[in-house]
Formats: structure tokens, C-alpha cells, sequence
């Protein structure tokens, strides 16, 4: 089917309290991984490129790969700027055809972060495409601005101030994750989130969930979650099928046979993660 956006799949989980999964992707047979598993599992699914991402490959060549597996899946499928990191990024993204971007100004101030995202949803919601937004730092490599002052997690009076400013339709929240690598098990402010949920309406999101114990993502999604972001672990997933396919197949040269076993890897680890977010069979 034809790409759909983010916003009635995530009103949807958040009436039926469970959250769609949002997996980032880095080449084609991501793509193709994680469209296979949403279509297994009978499950929405919204696919994201960050920042990173698309300096390697521009918009455009990401927007093609979703867009062309999304028209050969039966279930619905997103395509979501992750960390836009400007209003320009945000724009380039919605020109070609993005169907849920996210602009990111928590390393801004409040009053700057509420302009840059007021100014990208007031340019996105006239042609019917939802916007995310973050307030609080969510720690990790994804935004290198971690080790400012003060308190890096959400404030529930803040966020409800900045819905309000902004007119924003999701919000990220920092409550102790992070992006990349855990060095310990990640312990979150589970009481914080339910204060954000007490006076927050919109849908909420969790970021940096990669190496986030299922039961915890269970636990974060009774209390309002219903967007659960993973990066980092279907790289390392990806990379541990491409790595086993060589040590096995050491002559092999065939970027096909080695990928496959990559995707394969991805696919399963997008199914496990599907089933923790409780989205299987909503679709």
C-alpha cells in the first residue's frame, strides 16, 4: 500500500495501549528486513533515517527504498526523519515525500527549541504530515550537545507548556535513555513519565531503547509510550549476519550472499521487537 503517516497509527496505540515500533535504516536490505517482519507479523511499521544516515545516502535515495517497499507490503508503512536536526533538514525531507518528520531542538533552549518546531509544524500540518518533537536531552551519540547543566530529563509542567506552544503531535521524552551502547543496564524515571502522560495528551515516544530490557519498554508503554524507537541494535544485528556469513564463507565476494545473512539478521531482531511494542496483528 502507499506510504501512510505516522499520526492515526499512533493515536490508534495509544487508545489500544500498545506503541508501533520505529526502527532506523541504513541500506536496502534493512529496509527490506523490517518491511518483512511488520508483513509477518501482521503489524504498522515506520521506518526512519537520521541525520547521520543521510549524509551517507540523501533523502531521496532512502525515501525510494521505503517508498518501493512499502507499495509491495500490505500493511502500513511510514517513512520518519529521525533527529531532524534543522528546519532545512526537516523541509528537504518533507519535499521528498516523508510522511512524518521529526524536528529535533532540545539541544536548543525552551523558547528556541518551541520557535524551530512551531515553524516546522506550521509548515508540515497544512499537507497533513504529523510532527515529532523532543524536549529533554536523551543522552548518547546522536545529539553531541549531552553535559550541559541542570536537569537532562523532561519536565512534565515544561512539556505540557510546550505542546501547548507548539502544536507539536508526538513528543520524545528523556527519562534515562540513551542512544548507542549501554555500559550498565539503563535505569528509567518510570514515575516522571507518568506524571508527563497525567498532563500530556499527545502520543509519547521513547528513544535510545536499543539495549532497553523488553519488560522496561513493557513498562514504559502501560504509561503512555506509543512510538518505541531502535537504532543501534540492527546495526549490531546487520553486522553480526554479515560477520558470521565471511568467518563461514572467507573467499566470498558476492556483497548479495553476505547481505542476505544481514538482513535475515535484522528481520529477526525487528519481529522480537514488534512483539515486545505489542503492535503484532494491529495492522
Amino acid at each position: 500500500m502507499p506510504l501512510v503517516t505516522s499520526k492515526k497509527l499512533l493515536l490508534d496505540a495509544q487508545e489500544g495501549c500498545y506503541a508501533v515500533g520505529a526502527f532506523n535504516v541504513e541500506n536496502m536490505e534493512m529496509v527490506q528486513a523490517v518491511v518483512a517482519a511488520a508483513e509477518e507479523l501482521r503489524a504498522p511499521v515506520i521506518l526512519q533515517t537520521t541525520p547521520s544516515t543521510l549524509k551517507y545516502a540523501d533523502v531521496d535515495f532512502f525515501y525510494a527504498n521505503v517508498k518501493t517497499a512499502a507499495e509491495k507490503a500490505a500493511v502500513p508503512v511510514v517513512m520518519h526523519l529521525d533527529h531532524g536536526s534543522s528546519f532545512d533538514l526537516a523541509m528537504q525531507a518533507f519535499r521528498a515525500g516523508y510522511t512524518s518528520i521529526m524536528i529535533d531542538g532540545s539541544p536548543k533552549p525552551f523558547s528556541e527549541n518551541v520557535q524551530v518546531t512551531r515553524a516546522v509544524a506550521s509548515a508540515c500540518h497544512p499537507a497533513g504530515i504529523p510532527v515529532e518533537a523532543e524536549l529533554g536531552k536523551v543522552g548518547g551519540k546522536e545529539d553531541d550537545l549531552i553535559g550541559g547543566e541542570g536537569n537532562p530529563y523532561t519536565d512534565p509542567r515544561e512539556a505540557q507548556a510546550f505542546v501547548e506552544a507548539t502544536g507539536v503531535d508526538f513528543l520524545a521524552v528523556a527519562i534515562g535513555t540513551a542512544h548507542g551502547v549501554y555500559k550498565g543496564v539503563p535505569r528509567l524515571d518510570l514515575d516522571r513519565l507518568r506524571e508527563i502522560r497525567a498532563i500530556v495528551s499527545i502520543p509519547l515516544v521513547l528513544h535510545g531503547t536499543s539495549g532497553v530490557p523488553d519488560d522496561t519498554v513493557r513498562a514504559c508503554i502501560a504509561r503512555g509510550i506509543c512510538k518505541v524507537n531502535y537504532a543501534t541494535d540492527l546495526r549490531i544485528a546487520f553486522t553480526k549476519g554479515v560477520s558470521a556469513y565471511l568467518k563461514e564463507h572467507p573467499d566470498a565476494f558476492d556483497p548479495k550472499k553476505y547481505n542476505a545473512q544481514g538482513r535475515e539478521e535484522v528481520k529477526q531482531y525487528a519481529m522480537e521487537k514488534i512483539k515486545v511494542c505489542g503492535s503484532d496483528g494491529k495492522a
